[in-house]
């Protein structure tokens, strides 16, 4: 079965080749620590790879993302994501919505209105490792990061 990976933009794009831009637009991975939720096939994994010094990633768990979206979904700009808003629009709660997309049932484009990608602050305390320039694996905060990110994404919401 599939999994869901969460993929946070840790690094800018000053001085970063068009290809690797337009793969961030792609992905909407606009500014630094915004946040996408992405199914784990070959064609995404594909491009994770190739902006893997520039983002963090690993798979999210349904806890996770239930956190996620209740404290950083937006509507619009001015208007939040609540229970109430999914309520009417997509007939479900917070609970059942977060188990059906991380079982592919549900994706978050079924709930109108509601943005694809979260906006998260820096993390709480820091990157564990203080590098936001090496490879997690060496003590640093880019790459993959296995079942780590759910921790991570905790701190930054």
């Amino acid at each position: 079965m599939e999994k869901r990976i969460a993929v946070i933009r840790i690094a800018g794009t000053v001085g970063v080749n068009k290809d690797i831009k337009d793969t961030f637009n792609f992905l909407r991975l606009y500014n630094k620590y915004t946040c996408i939720v992405i199914p784990a096939t070959k064609n995404f994994l594909g491009m994770v790879m190739k902006l893997n010094n520039y983002i963090t990633w690993g798979e999210i768990n349904k806890d996770t993302f239930k956190l996620l979206i209740e404290k950083r979904g937006k509507i619009t700009k001015k208007e939040k994501f609540s229970e109430e808003y999914l309520k009417k629009q997509a007939n479900t709660t917070v609970d059942k919505f977060a188990d059906d997309f991380m079982n592919f049932k549900k994706e978050i484009k079924d709930v109108p209105g509601l943005k694809n990608f979260f906006k998260l602050c820096p993390p709480r305390g820091g990157f564990e490792h203080n590098s936001t320039k090496k490879p997690y694996s060496l003590g640093g905060a880019l790459g993959y990061r296995k079942e780590k990110i759910n921790e991570l994404i905790s701190k930054m919401v």
